[in-house]
């Protein structure tokens, strides 16, 4: 997922509290998302990413002992989304610098030689955050992570449009509505996000996950692209991975590393996440799959106490109040559009699972797909858009794509006879037959239907139904079980 792979070169932002202000806390009121000892310094280290570092302040620490920060250091230059090259350059060195420290120090440990100031500053930092001998290859675990405040409040002001609905779909799964906290660590709410192996969307699947439940992946429809959707997904995934290892803290790390993974680390070092962090060396349990679960309760954390973290204050986005409908058949973005009334680019902008070829129209929406509608939408239009109907434009495309085949000289004599057919039509009207007369259509007034409704249902409009009915310019009023004539 793209937890720590955006963390690395993502931002953050200043003020509030600053260095080690929030250092003791307690995480011990939790049964369902418990803190073992282990993992405590690793929380109190997200908790300030998310919370407490801005984006132009970068901390040099110990990669395994996350107690151990070296350095919260100020970002040379101007702070933008990414590093510029002279500020890659910067980090570069100064993680070089340190390494060079530490190897200098395990050298003087070992030979229990004199110690520098610098020597001895270092060497307070490691026995503080994770005992003396944890100075034996620290040069080999220098990391260094930029905070991510700014991008984290971002997402809090982002999460009040979908908080509600992720709580109620949790809840419906049976599964902790705290859950919902998730895509602070997976995308800080980016509803767009992907991340560099294919993952996409708040709630971060990838392709062949998405698929496994229920969503359609293809150059159409990418429903990992609408959150509403795809956090029902989210949902099912953590409650088989919690059945399956029975305990909250493994089934969310699963969600960076797999449920198979999990079992495996289970099997070798019990539910306590605690041990399998410290302990566990499985393929691909890295940094991201080992800070996860930590990562996952400091977002919890931050994202519980706003005024904490951010006392200049949260601007959260309105309630998600967009209304569904799911299309009985295949029909262009611009046929919705039109039924509800609706701009097609408007529409496309509540439908992020759209891709490009169905808000272009080169491509019909499938048959199942959701669509998103602006509040009041459905009391304007009750019905379901009609079933597309292209008869006119493949009509004037037959004559050209019927029974020509490969051969272009019997295209071209079909197209002289179809031409000088045209010609005898037109000098002999007499022969010609008289189209056949379409029988009126009419439509029963349902309850609640409005003459606006009637109309746009059946693709005309209100001027045009009065018209058909012999209605007064300003006469509105209709009424349940009458037949209104809609075309002919």
């Amino acid at each position: 997922m793209l937890l720590i792979v955006t963390l690395l070169t993502g931002c953050a932002g200043g003020g509030g509290l600053r260095g080690d202000g929030l250092k003791s806390m307690d995480y011990s009121a939790s049964d369902t998302f418990p803190v073992p000892d282990p993992i405590q310094p690793n929380v109190d280290f997200w908790r300030k990413v998310y919370g407490v570092w801005s984006r132009s302040e970068v901390a040099f620490h110990d990669d395994e002992h996350l107690g151990v920060v070296y350095e919260v250091a100020e970002l040379p230059g101007a702070t933008r989304e990414g590093y510029t090259n002279a500020q890659r350059n910067w980090v570069r060195a100064r993680k070089a610098m340190y390494r060079d420290q530490l190897r200098a120090l395990e050298s003087k440990v070992r030979r229990d030689a004199p110690l520098s100031s610098t020597d001895k500053a270092l060497l307070a930092k490691l026995e503080r955050g994770a005992g003396r001998d944890a100075v034996y290859g620290a040069a080999d675990r220098v990391r260094s992570q930029r905070g991510v405040r700014e991008r984290f409040r971002r997402g809090l002001e982002i999460s009040g449009r979908y908080d509600e609905h992720f709580r109620k779909t949790m809840r419906a799964r049976g599964v902790p509505e705290d859950l919902a906290y998730l895509p602070h660590v997976e995308s800080s709410f980016q509803t767009h996000a992907r991340s560099s192996v294919g993952a996409a969307g708040i709630w971060q699947f990838m392709p062949a996950t998405g698929r496994d439940y229920g969503m359609r992946v293809d150059r159409v429809i990418d429903e990992r692209l609408d959150p509403i959707t795809c956090a029902d997904g989210a949902a099912r995934y953590l409650s088989a991975a919690h059945r399956l290892l029975g305990s909250w803290p493994l089934a969310i790390t699963s969600y960076n590393h797999g449920k198979g993974g999990m079992a495996n680390a289970k099997a070798q070092h019990g539910s306590d996440i605690g041990k399998i962090v410290k302990h566990y060396k499985g393929r691909a349990f890295g940094f991201a799959s080992r800070n996860f679960y930590a990562s996952f309760v400091a977002a919890r954390e931050v994202a519980e106490h706003p005024k904490r973290y951010f006392p200049e204050g949260i601007r959260y986005e309105e309630p998600w109040s967009s209304e569904r409908i799911v299309l009985r058949s295949a029909m262009p973005a611009e046929h919705v559009a039109q039924h509800y009334g609706i701009p097609t680019a408007r529409l496309g902008r509540l439908n992020l699972h759209w891709r490009e070829p169905a808000l272009n129209g080169r491509s019909r929406l499938p048959g199942g797909t959701t669509v998103w509608l602006p509040k009041g939408s459905l009391a304007r239009v009750a019905s379901l858009p009609p079933a597309y109907d292209d008869r006119i434009r493949v009509a004037s495309t037959a004559t050209l794509s019927t029974g020509s085949g490969s051969n272009p000289g019997r295209a071209a004599a079909e197209r002289r006879q179809a031409s000088r057919s045209s010609v005898a039509s037109a000098a002999s009207p007499a022969v010609a037959k008289p189209a056949a007369k379409r029988a009126p259509k009419y439509h029963v007034v349902k309850p609640d239907e409005t003459l606006y409704r009637v109309a746009v249902s059946n693709g005309i409009s209100v001027e045009k139904l009065r018209q058909l009915n012999r209605l007064g310019p300003n006469e509105n009023t209709i009424r349940v079980g009458q037949r209104l004539r809609v075309s002919g």
